[in-house]
């Protein structure tokens, strides 16, 4: 597929901070797709010469690097080079995460076919553990469900059910700068933006089936996502509560504030977050249940319980094209 313009088609958007040899990686995986008319733009969000240093390693022309005078924080940082992209359409990749290889083509195929103006295309994933690799989501939303239900409601007792992953999304350069990211969100920005977007007449989320891109959940990698700050999910969900449905509310609370709550040991949130789910949402028998195993059960036992059932859902070692979490 190519540009008779010499203008690339997709403009691949890569924020890193302080993690040379991770974002290095990333970009080798970008830079390895079947969709040769890209551009690979890494935001290097502060002054960080070393990453730089490493990055102008790769020695590939479709690689720009992009060196921020002061640290803005990742969602800044993503619309910095949605500005800067002279492609068509985005691809955001985190720096440790990976692509396989045909995942920008069956993007573009699955978007050029929308009857949509702004179609925004995710895929599934890889989550590699140390336990193995598994599949996420284990499902995918349904034609009449609310984005925010598929996000943050469970119908079984483990996570991994809906989702979409940063990596995986795929939109037009044209809807990012209509609606860009919000950067007062240092977490859940990317929930945030989906939400948004989701209520526009003119948007539909479609996905790849197959698993596009590898989500390195190791421990020892510093996520922003991981950051134990109970106190900050709930404020969030507080200002997008316009933005989901009474369930989706309750199951944000049931799963995700619970979770950080109860990992920090705040026994003192135990009642007000059961109130907070009643009271501004629908909760359903399973989210009360889900809001109990977080508090009573140890999520090491959690972990365990886990990976006995994710066994049917493993994958074989991914087939990568690796060059170089």
């Amino acid at each position: 597929m190519s540009n008779e313009s010499n203008q690339p088609i997709v403009s691949v958007v890569i924020p890193t901070r302080n993690r040379p040899q991770i974002v290095v990686r990333g970009a080798k995986s970008a830079l390895s797709q079947t969709l040769q008319s890209i551009e690979v733009i890494v935001i290097v969000d502060g002054p960080d010469r070393q990453t730089v240093d490493a990055l102008s390693e790769i020695g590939d022309p479709r690689l720009r690097v992009i060196e921020l005078p002061k640290n803005i924080g990742p969602s800044g940082a993503r619309n910095t080079g949605v500005k800067e992209a002279k492609g068509t359409w985005i691809a955001f990749l985190d720096d440790d995460d990976q692509w396989l290889p045909q995942k920008l083509e069956r993007q573009l195929e699955l978007a050029n076919s929308s009857n949509y103006e702004f179609p925004v295309i995710a895929s599934r994933f890889i989550s590699r553990t140390p336990k193995g690799d598994f599949i996420c989501p284990r499902r995918l939303p349904q034609a009449s469900e609310p984005l925010s239900e598929y996000l943050f409601v469970r119908n079984s007792f483990f996570k991994g059910e809906g989702c979409i992953q940063t990596s995986t999304l795929f939109v037009k350069k044209e809807l990012m700068e209509k609606m860009p990211l919000e950067e007062k969100f240092p977490r859940h920005e990317d929930w945030e933006w989906l939400l948004r977007v989701s209520a526009m007449e003119n948007v539909q989320i479609l996905f790849v089936p197959e698993a596009m891109a590898i989500w390195h959940s190791e421990m020892g990698i510093k996520r922003l996502s991981n950051v134990n700050d109970w106190k900050y999910s709930l404020d969030w969900i507080r200002s997008t509560r316009n933005l989901v449905t009474p369930k989706a509310y309750s199951g944000f609370i049931a799963t995700i504030v619970s979770h950080f709550a109860s990992s920090a040991g705040d026994w003192q949130a135990f009642f007000p977050l059961l109130w907070e789910a009643i009271r501004w949402g629908k909760p359903r028998l399973i989210d009360i249940c889900l809001y109990l195993t977080m508090w009573l059960i140890p999520h090491g036992l959690r972990q365990r319980i886990r990976s006995v059932f994710n066994k049917n859902s493993k994958t074989q070692p991914a087939v990568f094209k690796e060059i170089s979490p």
